[in-house]
């Protein structure tokens, strides 16, 4: 369920400023053709706060009728409100990506406590999303491998800004049936050799083939062939990241024809050229 790349979606807006659903499907559609293993609706780099509730549930209906596996972004840093949200889910989703909970930064018990509250409500199994540099919120390797033994949490997607120790111990003794998505997108590659599953990659919308071969590769122990698609996608990943994300993905989509226009919402401001035009070069 969660090998493989998985791409969280941009959210395409037309010219009157309007949620494109119709983009949304061919967006999908054309990284699902391009090798990856399923989709995720409604991540940040959808620009989900920007959405009204309607806009969320087109998203999510659009993205149900590919017929690929859908993980569903779920925000909220208290449980009663996070776990609602998981139970309105609508059927056929796959997953929920749940942050760790943000600003208020509760001891590791209270995380704990926190995703097996959610894990006892949840219909679909729950993917904790890890991104200390975002919520403030430290999580040891040792609580996301306790996290890791209840059937209801699936995996987990890594994004602590590098290759940490954690990351290590954690790889290096995952409980059965828990994966490890990277989200860091330049340092996929090295998380893929340390036994990562896949990743979640907001990269993946452009080569995404090759975040797919990537991930073959490593799981198919060929270094060769990984260190040097490692290298390459990481350079690509660094260019997209110049400014806010998905700004400069956005542009490079709009270049290319796969969404309407390169708008965001504010506070996100559109991609200036100069790295719209690098970032297009290192893309094939």
């Amino acid at each position: 369920m969660l090998k493989g790349i998985h791409v969280p979606l941009v959210t395409p807006f037309d010219e009157s400023g309007a949620v494109a659903l119709d983009a949304v499907e061919k967006l999908a559609r054309h990284v699902l053709d391009q090798g990856a293993s399923g989709l995720v609706a409604l991540g940040t780099t959808g620009e989900v706060a920007a959405l009204t509730a309607e806009e969320r549930a087109g998203v999510i209906e659009t993205c149900l009728g590919m017929g690929a596996p859908l993980v569903v972004g779920v925000s909220g840093n208290d449980t009663r409100s996070t776990a609602q949200a998981l139970r309105e889910l609508p059927a056929g989703v796959t997953a929920a990506l749940v942050p760790v909970p943000y600003f208020l930064r509760p001891s590791e018990r209270g995380v704990i406590a926190h995703f097996e509250a959610l894990a006892e409500a949840s219909p679909v199994p729950i993917v904790i999303y890890h991104i200390p540099y975002r919520t403030g919120q430290p999580v040891s390797a040792a609580t996301l491998r306790h996290l890791g033994g209840h059937p209801m949490i699936a995996g987990v997607k890594y994004a602590t800004g590098g290759i940490d120790q954690d990351a290590v111990d954690l790889l290096g003794d995952l409980p059965t049936g828990f994966e490890v998505l990277g989200g860091d997108d330049a340092y996929i590659s090295p998380l893929l050799a340390l036994g990562a599953s896949g990743g979640i990659l907001a990269s993946a919308h452009l080569d995404t083939g090759s975040f797919a071969d990537l991930v073959t590769a490593w799981h198919a122990g060929d270094a060769v062939r990984a260190r040097a698609l490692g290298h390459r996608l990481a350079r690509l990943s660094a260019a997209l990241f110049t400014e806010p994300n998905p700004t400069v993905i956005k542009g490079v989509l709009h270049a290319r024809g796969l969404i309407p226009t390169a708008d965001v919402r504010l506070p996100l401001l559109p991609a200036g050229a100069d790295s719209i035009a690098r970032a297009e070069a290192l893309a094939a």
